[in-house]
């Protein structure tokens, strides 16, 4: 698991703007979250629902989306969590993985990796 910030693009809904910010990459967490008001201002709304256990035990709803979003000049549309207004911004596993990076908890950078995949030979 690696916990360090790293500076993503946020696309509109029609990736037509970016907007970059700092998020935490939190290869613990699985998806990525941004505040609501951001994504909200950003022109997204929840299509989805999912429920998560936070770190005091409760259980709660959040909504979520698919977020374009550029990392290292590709763009891919991850699941993004609408996550508490004064919330962390954070990049999670799914989108790592999305983007075949790795974490490099000594140096706190993403690395490429190779992907995974079953029966192609």
């Amino acid at each position: 698991m690696g916990v360090f910030q790293q500076l993503v693009e946020i696309g509109t809904p029609d990736g037509s703007r970016f907007l970059e910010v700092q998020a935490w990459v939190d290869s613990g967490e699985n998806y990525s979250q941004l505040p609501a008001a951001l994504l909200r201002r950003l022109g997204f709304k929840p299509t989805a629902a999912r429920r998560f256990r936070v770190a005091d035990g409760r259980t709660v709803e959040r909504g979520l989306c698919p977020v374009p979003i550029r990392l290292n000049g590709e763009v891919w549309l991850t699941p993004v969590v609408f996550g508490e207004n004064d919330s962390d911004l954070l990049l999670g596993a799914v989108a790592l993985e999305t983007f075949s990076l790795g974490v490099d908890p000594v140096n706190k950078t993403l690395v490429p990796i190779e992907a995974k995949a079953l029966g192609i030979g």
